[in-house]
């Protein structure tokens, strides 16, 4: 019988001494699929941008859930920056209905791993959920910063 995990294990700690890269994932409550609109893009792109102590790069929204991967800036938790932008999202569209799922999915890459491996995968979600037939075709997608392996 496998496990199945019912919540993310969390605890990412950046330390000036070891690079960090983290591929994350957010949901929408239940499911929904309100995410993949311009003017929610718009409102991601704003929360995400600007001095944050974590900066976004690669990132795909989907309908319901989002691709992203991120490295800390400022040495602080990822936990309260990921609710942070939540809120300001949720404050931004006002519409009640429209909530995220309570917890998100963190992996720290690996320094064998490649970044440019996970986003080819990570690019081909649109086309594998039937959104598009190819991932460059797919509006809601981007880079705020380029990412490398730092601490």
């Amino acid at each position: 019988m496998k496990l199945e995990r019912k919540h993310p294990v969390h605890g990412i700690v950046a330390t000036s001494s070891a690079p960090v890269l983290v591929f994350l994932t957010v949901c929408t409550r239940k499911r929904q699929p309100w995410l993949a609109t311009p003017e929610v893009h718009q409102m991601l792109r704003a929360a995400w941008a600007g001095e944050q102590p974590w900066a976004v790069g690669r990132y795909v929204v989907l309908p319901d859930h989002i691709h992203m991967f991120v490295a800390p800036v400022l040495g602080r938790p990822l936990e309260p920056w990921v609710t942070f932008w939540k809120r300001s999202v949720t404050r931004a569209h006002g519409n009640p209905a429209w909530r995220w799922q309570t917890d998100h999915w963190d992996r720290r890459l690996r320094r064998e791993e490649s970044y440019a491996q996970k986003w080819q995968y990570v690019a081909l979600n649109p086309v594998r959920h039937g959104l598009v037939k190819r991932p460059e075709d797919w509006p809601y997608q981007g880079e705020l910063n380029t990412l490398a392996w730092w601490g």
